[in-house]
């Protein structure tokens, strides 16, 4: 058991995935950190900056199983340096001949910026598949409530009709928005680090550039082409974009446990037969996985926070911006890693009461009054119209009359509007929604058929 939630054996499915803490477990950690070592020795050999020899023993002898873990930590405590620990560790291991070719001319930031973008690559195709499955949800939601009217809000009051297809259509829609800014960023964040000490490859003479370019290539990742040692906008706008999908399901989370209320009861987040509600109190059904999606989202963005706090950085390498990153980085996928399980698990399996919908609309007998502003405009003006309606509403209101019989009763109105148009108008009309869920219908279909491949 850990001492983080995230690490918890009762609670940490509610905070991070096994696939993702797959990625930041501290041996995965490590062994990507022997990887890279492994591969920037290679890549030196390639250029004959070290024995072929060395690399090649380099590469056989970095495995963590073989490490003394105990010693690497009792090294990093007692010497004050991030990675010294593990290249002693590592020399250990080595034969004699390659001992002195660990970690040549690289740097606690060459190593671990590295594996950052290795690690940012990794979980930024966990969000995308993540959130394709999320899009295709609610694209499915929106197709088949498309015409399926329901009570529109604002500001927690009852407003004009929509369609629940229109609420559903805008939770893809803005999925489809994150699955751009992956794509477009993915290639931004994915690039290796070679600086050396001060960022300018100094240690390497005039092979530095070339050298960069091998390291990366055999990595898979980009050529930054320049150091990014205290330039850190690629981490925090990866984290940025985590903050904006946390929130996104944070939003249709707290959309969820709203129209759960039971006063309302539009919609009803799924529940497994052994789930329960509360302890005290058995009839209820708590909107534990909607609710959840909110302190996730709040948590993400607090982490995002501390990203951007890092790109205020100092000259040339500045531990406070940087050191930060490892605990607000990881966290933020972890964090995200859980919404997005949840968010998929909830959008897949939501349960929509159509009936609820009906009544709860059919119980507000005003909702239809934009239609009524809509039709007296012309005749009266728009802003004499808005007071002339307020007017019959609130003596609606209190009279306990319909709107339609609120409406013959005004001899101004049915002078105003044609004979039998009254009637009409105390129906709901849901506008354009339905158009509006066909258009986020096509461009969900435009931007699959761009990505061979990609579900719908």
């Amino acid at each position: 058991m850990g001492a983080r939630l995230t690490e918890s054996a009762l609670y940490g499915h509610l905070w991070a995935t096994d696939e993702l803490r797959a990625i930041f477990d501290e041996r995965e950690r490590l062994r990507s950190w022997l990887e890279i070592l492994a591969t920037l020795a290679e890549a030196q050999a390639e250029l004959s900056i070290v024995p072929l020899e060395a690399a090649e023993a380099i590469r056989d002898g970095a495995s963590v199983d073989a490490l003394d873990l105990e010693y690497v930590a009792a090294e990093t405590a007692s010497t004050g340096h991030s990675t010294l620990g593990l290249i002693l560790g590592l020399r250990r291991i080595l034969p004699p001949e390659a001992r002195e070719w660990v970690y040549y001319g690289g740097t606690v930031q060459d190593l671990t910026d590295t594996w950052t973008a290795l690690a940012m690559r990794r979980v930024g195709e966990i969000a995308r598949r993540d959130l394709g499955a999320i899009e295709d949800a609610a694209l499915d939601l929106a197709r088949r409530y498309r015409d399926t009217p329901m009570l529109g809000r604002t500001h927690g009051q009852a407003g004009s009709p929509i369609t629940f297809g229109l609420k559903a259509a805008t939770w893809a829609d803005e999925a489809r928005r994150h699955l751009d800014r992956l794509d477009e960023g993915i290639p931004r964040w994915s690039v290796g680090q070679l600086a050396g000490a001060v960022g300018n490859l100094a240690f390497f003479g005039d092979r530095g550039i070339e050298l960069r370019r091998v390291f990366c290539e055999r990595l898979g990742l980009g050529d930054p082409g320049v150091s990014w040692t205290t330039t850190r906008d690629r981490p925090a706008e990866f984290t940025v974009v985590l903050s904006m999908i946390a929130g996104t399901l944070g939003r249709i989370g707290n959309e969820v446990a709203q129209l759960q209320r039971s006063e309302i009861g539009e919609v009803r987040e799924p529940a497994g037969a052994a789930s329960v509600g509360s302890i005290t109190m058995p009839h209820k059904r708590n909107p534990e996985v909607a609710e959840h999606l909110v302190t996730l989202a709040r948590l993400v963005r607090a982490e995002g926070g501390v990203m951007l706090e890092g790109m205020v950085a100092e000259h040339e390498r500045d531990g406070r911006a940087w050191k930060a990153e490892w605990i607000a980085l990881p966290e933020a996928c972890l964090l995200t890693g859980a919404a997005l399980s949840f968010g998929r698990r909830l959008l897949e399996d939501l349960e929509v009461d159509e009936e609820a919908m009906r009544r709860n609309l059919e119980a507000s007998p005003f909702s239809t009054s934009e239609r009524v502003l809509t039709a007296l405009s012309p005749a009266l003006g728009k802003h004499r119209a808005q007071a002339r309606l307020q007017e019959l509403l609130e003596r609606a209101r209190r009279t306990g009359t319909t709107l339609e019989d609120a409406l013959l009763a005004d001899d101004e109105v049915r002078a105003r509007l044609p004979e039998g148009l009254v009637p009409s108008l105390a129906h709901p009309d849901t506008g354009g929604a339905g158009a509006m869920v066909d258009e986020v219908l096509t461009r969900a279909a435009a931007a699959r058929a761009s990505r061979p491949g990609q579900r719908l």
